[in-house]
């Protein structure tokens, strides 16, 4: 990059953070630092949703994943983030937002339980580190291909989480929401821009599918159409038949000639999969209730996700549709002008930035990367925390200190947070992609918690088949994915290969989960009403609610932000099941 680029990306960002860092110094109580002392108006939550909803990882590992699955990935932001958003201002985060809950983990021990309350708060622990994970190494392809720095990007990549480490642990959500919402106008303006230069690159939706199927047949309906069927093919020749057939033990088929295993996934399936891979980000991720629970009144609550879906809509499909183009470009990871350690589906956003924008609009670029890092850095390193500090440490271990001894706490991990995802790098640099690997782990662990969480809210199921629901769901994401380890070097078969399919086991998850809760209130009686139970607290678990203000409504009428996101889902659904499909 030439120095006014590196002006740019460095200027804009230094910015937001030295504002981050002042303002955080407001923060003194742990009202403050978990909360924002409920003092977000709703602009500034619904924008800090996005930008925290759309990180690095859409930016590069999501259009690394579009390159090669096309417009169905669509149907996770645009119907499942949405519908999520939509369920939790309106439903699911509303008992929670009265009761004067810090997190969504508490409210599943009101619920359902102690247990549930911890195992929610270990798996979002390990979920949101795993994406802090896919944040860094998109920085480092972004930091190695863009700016040429190498492998000395990851040293650029630990200033960067230092960095936001640092005004997170300050300042908490108060100084994280309004970075992000600073840090959201930089993506906006990025994304625009880069999607416009790609656009004329391939000479516009008819010049990439032109391309596409100049390279081969049947691919541009793959790639630019959200109704069909997903084709992965996986080249097998030279192996031996012994390899083969191991790998067929995972699914798929061996093509005529012997040198290919096609594995076939219907449309419905899917787009069904994604679906609940965005409702799951937006329920179950504490990133999300949590602005959300730092909202002045209900009605701000609401109306953010209108704010944060309207601008969803628009933008991840300027985002996504960059990796379907990168692929009329380079239609295969080998035709890429890079090194081969650097010739995978996820370089296509770098290389198109390096490849086709100017001085300035680089700088531009990169800043908005950037930005997206420190706004998902500092959004993980402020809920975790507070998850383990509030749902773990406190309430099972050191229950009555000072508020600022939590504080405390909460700063000190923050770092251990950040920096300590790292150790997930190396599960990352596959050749299947960042998202593939997040479909798997996700699947496994964020999935059961997703139908606990609709089920508590909409449902009389009974107090104790949480437990038994996420026991069961864990455990067969747990053990799919051990699958393909045992297949491909024991040659053993732990389940039919319908349930090692990715797409496949999303749903069984779901439906697992689902089916055990609904098989114990069956035995065991159902709850008389589905609103949670009023906890007993002690210490400062109880002490710390005084330091907030419960309050039923803000007196305006909630109709209108109702209609509106109902509105922007409906909106989703249309682009992805009819205009897209």
């Amino acid at each position: 990059m030439s120095a006014i680029d590196w002006t740019i990306a460095v200027a804009l960002n230094a910015g937001i953070i030295l504002y981050g860092i002042v303002r955080g110094r407001d923060t003194k109580t742990s009202a403050d630092w978990f909360l924002a002392g409920r003092s977000l108006p709703w602009w500034m939550i619904g924008l800090s949703l996005y930008a925290t909803a759309i990180d690095a990882s859409d930016l590069v590992a999501d259009a690394g994943g579009t390159y090669a699955v096309g417009m169905s990935y669509l149907v996770t932001n645009w119907v499942g983030v949405t519908l999520g958003w939509f369920l939790l201002a309106n439903w699911i985060a509303l008992p929670m937002y009265r009761a004067g809950m810090y997190t969504n983990a508490e409210y599943l021990e009101a619920r359902f339980g102690l247990s549930a309350r911890v195992i929610s708060a270990l798996v979002q622990a390990l979920y949101r580190t795993l994406v802090l994970a896919i944040i860094a190494t998109t920085l480092y392809l972004l930091l190695a291909i863009v700016c040429g720095l190498g492998a000395a990007a990851w040293w650029g990549v630990v200033l960067i989480a230092v960095l936001a480490t640092a005004y997170t642990a300050l300042g908490g959500l108060r100084a994280v929401a309004m970075t992000d919402a600073l840090q959201s106008v930089v993506m906006v303006v990025a994304s625009i821009a880069l999607f416009l230069t790609v656009w004329m690159a391939v000479d516009g939706w008819d010049g990439a599918e032109a391309k596409l199927e100049r390279y081969e047949p049947g691919l541009s309906a793959h790639l630019l159409h959200a109704g069909t069927d997903d084709v992965a093919v996986e080249g097998v020749t030279g192996e031996a038949p012994e390899a083969v057939a191991r790998r067929l033990l995972l699914g798929g088929e061996l093509s005529p000639d012997g040198g290919e295993i096609v594995t076939r996934s219907p449309a419905w399936l899917v787009s069904l999969a994604w679906l609940i891979i965005g409702l799951g980000y937006a329920v179950v991720n504490h990133t999300q209730s949590m602005r959300l629970f730092g909202a002045r009144s209900e009605w701000d609550m609401r109306m953010a996700v209108v704010v944060s879906g309207l601008v969803l809509l628009v933008l991840n499909f300027t985002n996504l549709s960059v990796g379907i183009f990168g692929r009329a470009l380079y239609p295969d990871p080998s035709l890429m002008p890079l090194a081969a350690e650097f010739q995978v589906r996820d370089s296509t956003f770098p290389l198109i930035v390096r490849e086709l924008t100017s001085v300035g609009m680089r700088g531009m670029i990169v800043a908005g990367v950037v930005a997206a890092c420190f706004s998902t850095f500092d959004s993980i390193g402020s809920t975790v925390p507070s998850l383990l500090v509030r749902d773990v440490f406190a309430r099972l271990f050191v229950k009555d200190r000072p508020d600022s001894y939590y504080v405390a706490v909460s700063r000190w991990l923050t770092p251990l947070v950040i920096l300590g995802s790292f150790a997930f790098v190396p599960l990352l640099m596959q050749e299947r992609g960042m998202l593939m690997v997040f479909l798997d782990w996700v699947g496994a662990f964020v999935v059961p918690l997703l139908a606990v969480y609709l089920m508590g809210a909409f449902t009389r199921v009974h107090r104790s088949s949480a437990t038994w629901g996420l026991a069961v769901g864990i455990a067969y994401g747990s053990l799919k994915l051990l699958a393909p380890v045992l297949a491909l070097r024991f040659d053993i078969a732990l389940m039919p290969a319908v349930m090692v399919n990715n797409y496949a086991s999303t749903v069984i998850s779901l439906l697992l989960t689902v089916s055990a809760m609904l098989a114990v209130s069956a035995v065991r009686g159902w709850e008389p009403s589905s609103q949670p139970r009023d906890l007993v607290q002690e210490g400062w678990l109880r002490d710390s609610r005084t330091q907030i203000a419960v309050t039923a409504g803000s007196g305006r009428p909630v109709l209108v932000p109702v209609l509106l996101a109902g509105s922007i889902v409906t909106s989703g659904a249309v682009l992805s099941f009819v205009v897209f499909w």
